[in-house]
């Protein structure tokens, strides 16, 4: 067993110790200076919401592996002990590079004239500013919270930012947990000084007026600390007879949850530090001392605020495609989106039009995430008012959305929608819609498949593909999905889509045996794929024995990617890249060469263990040579890019290409690429 262990970690690199190196990915486009100094900033907020993230997650099912004493190797080869100290290791090495970059942007910023200052560093007019904004906006809502016999220790949401307040009156102690609202905004601008832009934490105007909410009482000391929770969602599906009812119950419970990460200001003293561990049941040794501002997801409110230009990227216009009716468009002949350089409005006007042309009939779509004041949504709710069939699968189980769907549920039914909440221990997580319109005395039915989701503000910031189509075969075969899923129905057999948990596994694994059989022949074995993720050990190992066999095998793999390339004899024909840069890299693409006939799919799975077993997904193929060649012509360029690609080595390192004389960045180059 452990000669298996350590042949394990050889030819893998853990899932969750991969995603840390992506998020390091992140945290150094932070630090890139050749990135606008507002958006280094993202690149902070950004890190510090996906760490809180893996956290709430990946930690949390991993302490409560170690709490239930499990102690076997993992698929990795990793016990849970071990993995845990690692992870604590690396994230202390993380959260240092965080506050450096920090430090370093602050202090460029500071010469473009945006500070963050100290309450005792602005103007004595600022200052006045600052306590009548204290005195209307945060006294009246912030609600202190004694601790003593009569109040046990106030129970504290995930992601809360508190001050532990200690107390003296006469010869006793007392003490008090203040929770920052989150109503409240965490940056307070304040009125320019000249041409600058002047910013307060919200934390750092309350602590300034601390002896407000505890008069008649000395304070002795205080700290900020935050803590976050275990946030998975444990439902027994197969006995819930109300899913959407079980969900709810289940998000009621998160605020009691136990705490997996506990993060306090450096200059807290032990013994207060002590109490607030106790109160949260964690350990002291556990806690990270920060020297600097909790929490710096917020600086993502500095984005909103009206900065100069040069601090951000260029402003740019996606593409819009040309036509007067998108179903008249569409039966022209099939086309795709690339996002963001393309406009999502196709797929808006799809559903708007819709919901008004007198000829439809029905409109059928998932929902995983959405935005709010979602125009999508609007529209469906304003089909069923015009009397259309309306029927929407609304994933409940989408992680962090659970409120959201639940309420965009409702919402859908109280406006006549039939809406379905999922499977039992199955995500819905593929992304289509049809339409169904009466045209010259005939059914037509209109496709919309894609590699995102349908969401109006994630389509201007991530990459993804989304296709249209009135092929019967494609309609057929969505149709069918939307009967499999609605009801009882078992599918026939597809035509054009595949699908999981059934199907794709397999399919992908006949693809790549048959690169293989081409290589032996033909020595024209060839696979290219763009995912977020490659974490299943199946799917690796097949990839292993392609590599070995000699097929040439690109991968651009953005987050997670536990393949190890360069292994002697394994994996020797792989190369690993990451693109990280000004849009998140979402779409899926898997092409096969096929002897030089290449087969180009797009995707809503990534390739790892829950997409093939655990969700329904589509695979996709696209059958015409232009678009077929068009998507190819965007691998290329992306496996082009010298600028923003790290390459995976044997080392498991992720490490930047030499500097090239002729740069290129292929999300610039979508961007500026006219059709």
């Amino acid at each position: 067993m452990k000669d298996e262990a350590m042949k394990n970690k050889e030819r893998f690199i853990h899932r969750d110790l991969s995603w840390l190196d992506f998020n390091r990915r992140v945290l150094e486009e932070a630090c890139d200076e050749t990135n606008p100094l507002l958006e280094r900033l993202k690149f902070l907020s950004i890190f510090c919401a996906n760490l809180d993230e893996f956290y709430m997650v990946r930690v949390a099912g991993l302490r409560r592996l170690i709490d239930s004493g499990y102690n076997r190797q993992d698929d990795f080869g990793w016990f849970p002990q071990e993995l845990s100290a690692e992870i604590e290791e690396r994230v202390k090495s993380l959260f240092a590079g965080l506050y450096a970059g920090y430090g370093e942007v602050k202090k460029e910023l500071a010469k473009n004239k945006v500070n963050f200052k100290k309450y005792t560093e602005f103007s004595e007019e600022q200052k006045k500013y600052i306590d009548r904004y204290f005195e209307a906006s945060i006294f009246p809502v912030i609600t202190p919270m004694a601790i003593d016999q009569g109040h046990p220790f106030p129970v504290l949401p995930s992601k809360t930012t508190a001050f532990a307040v200690m107390l003296k009156r006469g010869d006793r102690n007392f003490l008090a947990i203040i929770p920052i609202p989150k109503v409240l905004p965490r940056l307070l601008k304040l009125p320019a000084v000249s041409d600058s832009y002047d910013f307060i934490f919200i934390e750092e105007v309350i602590k300034e007026n601390l002896a407000a909410f505890f008069k008649g009482h000395e304070i002795v000391s205080s700290a900020l600390f935050r803590l976050i929770r275990d946030s998975e969602i444990a439902i027994d599906e197969e006995y819930a007879s109300d899913l959407l009812k079980a969900i709810e119950s289940e998000i009621k419970k998160r605020p009691k949850a136990k705490v997996v990460r506990m993060e306090i200001e450096k200059e807290c003293s032990g013994e207060l530090k002590e109490i607030i561990c106790d109160g949260l049941w964690f350990p002291v040794n556990e806690v990270f001392s920060i020297d600097g501002n909790l929490d710096l997801s917020a600086l993502m409110e500095l984005v909103a605020q009206p900065l100069p230009a040069k601090l951000f990227y260029p402003a740019f216009t996606p593409k819009k495609l040309a036509y007067e009716n998108i179903f008249d468009k569409i039966k022209e002949g099939d086309f795709f989106l690339h996002l963001p350089f393309d406009s999502f409005a196709p797929t808006i006007d799809l559903i708007q039009q819709a919901a008004r042309c007198p000829d439809v009939l029905a409109i059928k779509m998932t929902l995983y995430r959405t935005n709010e004041e979602s125009a999508i949504v609007t529209a469906l709710k304003e089909a069923a008012k015009n009397k259309k069939q309306v029927t929407v699968l609304v994933e409940l189980k989408a992680r962090f959305d659970e409120e959201k769907n639940i309420d965009w549920a409702k919402d859908l039914e109280s406006a006549g929608c039939h809406v379905i909440y999922g499977m039992p221990k199955m995500k819905i997580h593929c992304k289509m819609a049809l339409v169904v319109r009466r045209e010259d005395n005939r059914i037509r039915r209109y496709v919309h498949l894609g590699t995102g989701n349908y969401n109006e503000k994630t389509a201007k910031v991530y990459t993804d593909i989304g296709y249209f189509t009135v092929n019967e075969d494609v309609a057929r075969d969505v149709s069918e999905m939307f009967n499999v899923i609605t009801g009882y129905s078992a599918p026939s057999k597809w035509r054009r889509i595949v699908a999981s948990p059934n199907d794709m596994r397999n399919y992908f694994f006949a693809l790549i045996d048959k690169e293989i059989e081409f290589q032996k022949k033909y020595k024209t074995g060839e696979i290219t794929v763009k995912v977020n993720s490659l974490e299943d050990p199946q799917m690796i190992e097949k990839l292993y024995t392609a590599s070995s066999a000699g097929v040439k095998i690109k991968l651009l793999v953005r987050g997670i990617c536990s393949l190890l390339p360069g292994i002697p004899r394994v994996s020797e024909n792989i190369e690993v890249k990451s693109i990280v840069g000004r849009f998140l890299e979402h779409s899926r693409i898997y092409i096969f060469n096929n002897n030089q006939e290449p087969q180009v799919f797009i995707a809503s799975a990534d390739w790892m263990t829950r997409n093939l077993d655990r969700r329904v997904e589509l695979l996709f193929e696209v059958y015409g040579e232009h678009l077929k060649n068009k998507l190819i012509s965007i691998m290329k360029n992306y496996l082009k890019d010298n600028v923003k690609t790290r390459e995976l080595t044997r080392q498991k390192k992720y490490l930047r290409n030499p500097p090239e004389k002729r740069k290129f960045n292929a999300q610039e180059f979508f961007l500026s690429d006219q059709p």
